[in-house]
């Protein structure tokens, strides 16, 4: 929950736009400012406070405990100018919500934070538990000292300017191991613990088992990703503590699952009890992965509950991240976020050097010309099976006429997969001439690079006969001229020659034109590959100089 506290009109006018913007995320504090400051701290996870910074910090002052579990704080001007990351950069998440208050604001967010302003990731922000030096490995980057990476599990990370030797160092592991003075260990969630349990088990009992076998194994609890056992124990009281307690999710498969996995200690219990002949063995295998603790008991006489440990193989992460059609406010955070965290970019050139400013230095670029989409595709998907972070870029949303399907084409079940959707041109375009697609409507496109004309002649008039909109990608270049005209024709079979046309040239873009015209008024040799063309349906109007199809609705026929 996040905290909001103001003093003036002025404040309480933002206060209420964040308010009304985030209203399952905020609460209002009202009173006295000091009271209100040390009521929202102590029961929110972030604050933001209308309020001049040197006051709020007087305020927090005395409340201040510990990086780890103190609020993040943001402190916005009276008028309304800045959003500043106060306290809580990091671990509090000030930074990135002073982004979101500045954006929503219209404010300039300031982050002082030394890893965000150079561009390198801080190592309390990679979603890994980390222990160890955080602060002096951070100021040693900063330095350009040498730090270096022991990346046992080869878990993906973004780009960090790392040697191979240094006095400081990374270490990236699943094993129980104390850093050093000088060095930092993340801990990658690579184990899978199997559980198995007797009905009514101790929830103590089967902690003590799983507790003590990682310790034993010499491997840390903070890197479990799951727990896993069978479905008839999905609600077993001592299983749902031991993850809760652990705080990751649990998983569950059926005994058929279970029963097809091959394991080193079968048994004939738990087959007459859940139809199974191993659950926690084959719960933790199900997946795939090293079992690296066979099958323990429970110390109980009798023992009540079963445990094995699987490490899985770090995944190369392969993101695909629509950039939007082009302005850079149509870039969604998510996809700011992958490219940040992408260790290597792949993309056509031009999109590219749309975003090259976003990432991190370090980030290694590749790069090629148009045409070459199968390419970057096989590019991407070689470089995330290498265990890479990779973000495979295009535009609009990457997966409508872009990356998206020519890389899950590549891809197996190797890698992890990441779709990040992107505001799409027909959106732009239908957001700048109105609303034409208030009702059904669709894509098509009209190159025959890879589809064949009789395909696409197919479409336009199946969507033609049934009265849906229609978008037009890739309407005409210089060696494809004749195919809008005739998509065109066909359309003027159904509708009449004065169904609105929208034309949007570069939607979004600085040198973005929009006309709305009609089908009879046209001209096909206006129009390029840089071009988006709406043609309504037969209930598209134009309504003040914009389009618009209606929903359709019993009221709109009360209003003729």
């Amino acid at each position: 929950m996040i905290g909001l506290i103001s003093a003036t009109a002025a404040g309480a006018a933002a206060r209420d736009r964040l308010a009304a913007a985030w209203p399952d995320r905020t609460r209002g504090y009202d009173g006295p400012v000091g009271d209100a400051v040390r009521r929202a701290f102590a029961e929110c996870e972030q604050l933001v406070c209308f309020l001049a910074t040197g006051a709020v910090v007087r305020l927090i002052a005395p409340l201040l405990g510990d990086k780890a579990s103190d609020p993040g704080v943001v402190c916005v001007d009276e008028g309304g100018r800045f959003a500043v990351s106060l306290v809580g950069g990091h671990g509090g998440g000030a930074n990135e919500l002073a982004r979101e208050v500045g954006e929503l604001l219209g404010a300039e967010p300031v982050v002082t934070t030394a890893t965000d302003a150079v561009g390198v990731p801080g190592l309390d922000t990679l979603g890994l538990p980390v222990e160890g030096a955080v602060a002096a490995v951070s100021r040693a980057l900063l330095d350009g000292e040498a730090v270096a990476l022991h990346n046992e599990s080869g878990w993906p990370l973004p780009p960090l300017p790392v040697a191979p030797e240094g006095t400081y160092g990374i270490r990236v592991t699943d094993r129980l191991v104390e850093p050093s003075e000088q060095e930092v260990v993340l801990r990658p969630p690579t184990l899978v613990v199997g559980v198995g349990a007797s009905k009514g088990a101790p929830a103590e009992e089967v902690w003590e088992l799983i507790e003590g076998s990682l310790r034993e194994a010499g491997l840390s609890a903070k890197s479990v990703a799951a727990l896993a056992t069978v479905d008839a124990k999905a609600e077993e009281p001592g299983i749902v503590a031991a993850a809760g307690r652990l705080g990751v999710p649990l998983v569950t498969y059926s005994a058929e699952e279970l029963a097809a996995v091959e394991v080193p200690n079968p048994s004939d219990a738990p087959l007459a009890a859940v139809g199974t002949p191993s659950v926690a063995e084959a719960a933790a295998l199900v997946r795939g992965g090293e079992l690296l603790v066979p099958k323990r008991k429970s110390a109980a006489t009798p023992a009540m509950a079963t445990c094995a440990v699987v490490r899985r193989p770090a995944r190369g992460r392969l993101a695909v991240v629509g950039l939007g059609p082009g302005a850079r406010d149509l870039l969604t955070p998510r996809a700011k976020a992958e490219l940040q965290r992408a260790s290597v970019l792949v993309g056509l050139d031009q999109y590219v050097d749309q975003i090259r400013d976003l990432l991190r230095p370090g980030t290694r670029v590749l790069e090629s010309g148009l045409g070459a989409e199968e390419e970057r595709a096989r590019t991407a998907v070689e470089e995330a099976r290498k265990g890479q972070a990779v973000a495979l870029i295009g535009s609009g949303d990457a997966g409508v006429y872009a990356m998206a399907s020519p890389a899950l084409a590549e891809a197996s079940d190797d890698i992890d997969v990441i779709g990040v959707p992107g505001v799409t041109a027909a959106l732009a375009a239908a957001a700048i001439l109105g609303a034409p697609l208030g009702h059904d409507h669709v894509s098509i496109s009209l190159s025959d690079l890879h589809t064949p004309w009789e395909v696409i002649e197919r479409r336009v008039r199946a969507a033609a006969e049934a009265d849906i909109v229609v978008t037009f990608y890739n309407p005409r270049s210089r060696g494809r001229d004749w195919q809008l005209p005739k998509a065109l024709a066909i359309l003027a079979e159904h509708r009449a020659p004065a169904t609105p046309v929208g034309v949007v040239r570069n939607a979004s873009r600085p040198d973005e034109s929009a006309r709305l015209t009609t089908l009879a008024a046209l001209d096909p040799a206006t129009v390029d590959m840089m071009t988006v063309v709406t043609v309504g349906n037969t209930a598209t109007r134009d309504i003040a100089g914009r389009m618009v199809t209606p929903r359709g609705y019993r009221w709109q026929e009360g209003a003729k």
